[in-house]
């Protein structure tokens, strides 16, 4: 093979796979990962196999994307049946760990009448002895708390269903990843390797470090691959590169969605990073190609799948100093622990920040800020919204806020006082609690509960109440996931009738009448500060 030094393609997909289903944070944790399996992936592929002119009618209609269908054609029915059968033989004791969680559940709730807990120990499903804790909140509910550092150590914990898919074209449309396995076909490449192996970040160093194919090819582990397709997968022609920023203020750079990278002369800071690749489809955008050598803080604001981004997050790991996630109290089904899912896909430098607390930063400070709402009423610590302070200057990312309180941004304002810049999510619809949460549920939900239980953030009347307390120069309509590299994680299509548009619209027309810089962000753009 060439020892001619070649660069990894900008437009080289790489979507990590868990399963052969693209990997999220709830595919990480044991207890989550072993639900999804059990009441989402195989229901989904078993409803595929056996009426899969439902799942292409559906998805014929736009309004169904974000639905429970699989994005194949019937001539796929083959496939799809032998991935299900393959998941149910290969994950047999998870999915036994699944059938435990819920019959424990079960007992837990119907047997937890205030008096101890103790003696229900004894009953508790053997594959979950030793894993678990039955506890009470203080108004006498019952439920389980999972010893997630310990579920890591266990055989539930399966680091070999981990892979990487490689294929080319950078492309936008792509099908709804949380309803569609990918199936392999002679257009990908699968790098069977887990999330935290050091091959992955040697693999990704090739989009700005060169090396011969016969490197690359080894960090495949020998894996049998269609040698043209590989090959075409690199380039001799050394990519752009985006020069450091050496300015004396502070540069912020949108990059789609929430994605948000703030930079001064001294540090680099970037917010729910998901990036786009090189595509020339007409549509402005950064890509890997913008970002700086060394990126020294990753803020994450919650764990939906699109702000903890794991195809973007793994391209970036050579690159990331440090990730400052949500402080989490552990333990909770619906709200597995941010730090232990990124150490276990080797981030090595992990920090949680609690609400109000801050870290300085060189030139500045980083502070966790509350924010409420867009997670459906759950009980989930792992959200917080960041306040970036620079140079003078205070930028905060409110990402999906919900001011369902505006008293929280009173009592914020006392503290902070004026913000320079904010950026606020205003996805007001949202889906019902079923929509991401429904294969952690274990008991039936009422559709009316359901569809009242959003996650959703601020219309235009709750966003200009944020304003109102906060005063900021500018403010940012942001993470509202329109951009079309961003549909297979949303599955969003918005028109101008879509009530988040229309309530956009009235927040940014409200600020440019009180002479406040507003704007909808979309694709990408630069703002100085």
């Amino acid at each position: 093979m060439s020892a001619e030094k070649v660069y990894l393609r900008g437009d080289v997909l790489a979507e990590p796979l868990f399963n052969q289903w693209y990997a999220w944070s709830s595919l990480i944790p044991p207890a989550t990962s072993a639900m999804f399996i059990a009441n989402s992936h195989l229901k989904i592929m078993q409803s595929f196999v056996s009426a899969p002119e439902v799942h292409a009618a559906a998805l014929r209609n736009p309004a169904m994307r974000g639905g429970p269908f699989i994005a194949y054609d019937t001539s796929r029915v083959k496939d799809v049946k032998a991935l299900m059968e393959k998941t149910i033989k290969d994950q047999a004791h998870i999915l036994e760990f699944a059938a435990a969680l819920q019959r424990l559940s079960e007992m837990v709730v119907n047997e937890g009448d205030g008096s101890s807990l103790e003696p229900l120990y004894e009953r508790v499903p053997d594959i979950l002895k030793g894993y678990v804790e039955l506890v009470y909140d203080l108004n006498n509910h019952p439920s389980i708390r999972f010893i997630e550092g310990l579920l890591y150590e266990s055989p539930y914990y399966s680091p070999s269903s981990q892979s990487i898919s490689l294929s080319r074209g950078g492309i936008d449309e792509r099908p709804f990843v949380l309803s569609t396995p990918q199936l392999m076909d002679k257009e990908h490449v699968l790098l069977s390797v887990p999330f935290n192996s050091r091959e992955v970040d040697a693999f990704f160093k090739m989009k700005s470090e060169p090396q011969s194919l016969g490197y690359a090819r080894e960090l495949l582990g020998g894996q049998e691959c269609d040698e043209a397709l590989f090959s075409s997968f690199f380039t001799p022609e050394a990519p752009r590169q985006s020069e450091k920023y050496t300015g004396d203020g502070v540069r912020v750079r949108y990059f789609g969605h929430a994605a948000v990278l703030i930079e001064t002369r001294e540090v680099s800071i970037m917010l729910d990073p998901l990036i786009s690749y090189e595509n020339n489809s007409g549509i402005g955008r950064y890509s890997y190609a913008d970002l700086p050598e060394t990126i020294d803080y990753v803020l994450l604001t919650h764990n939906h799948q699109d702000h903890c981004v794991f195809e973007t997050l793994l391209q970036l790991r050579h690159k990331i100093k440090n990730i400052i996630v949500p402080k989490n109290n552990g333990g909770g089904l619906a709200d597995p622990s941010l730090k232990l899912i990124l150490r276990q896909v080797g981030f090595p430098r992990v920090g949680e920040i609690d609400e109000m607390e801050s870290i300085e930063i060189e030139g500045g400070m980083l502070m966790g800020l509350p924010f409420l709402g867009e997670h459906a009423d759950l009980n989930i610590r792992t959200k917080i919204a960041h306040l970036i302070s620079l140079k003078g200057k205070s930028i905060l990312c409110a990402a999906d806020s919900n001011n369902i309180e505006p008293r929280l941004y009173e009592h914020i304002y006392r503290v902070i006082g004026e913000v320079d810049v904010l950026f606020l999510g205003m996805e007001c619809d949202g889906g019902p609690l079923s929509w991401l949460y429904g294969p952690l549920l274990t008991k039936p939900l009422a559709r009316k509960h359901d569809q009242s239980r959003r996650l959703n953030g601020s219309d235009c009347r709750k966003g200009m109440r944020i304003i109102d307390c906060l005063r900021p120069r500018r403010a940012y309509v942001y993470a509202m996931g329109q951009e079309p590299w961003l549909t297979y994680l949303t599955s969003i299509c918005y028109t101008e009738e879509s009530q988040p548009i229309i309530e956009s619209n009235k927040l940014v027309a409200e600020c440019r009448s009180r002479g406040i810089e507003s704007e909808r962000l979309f694709g990408y753009k630069e703002i100085m500060i």
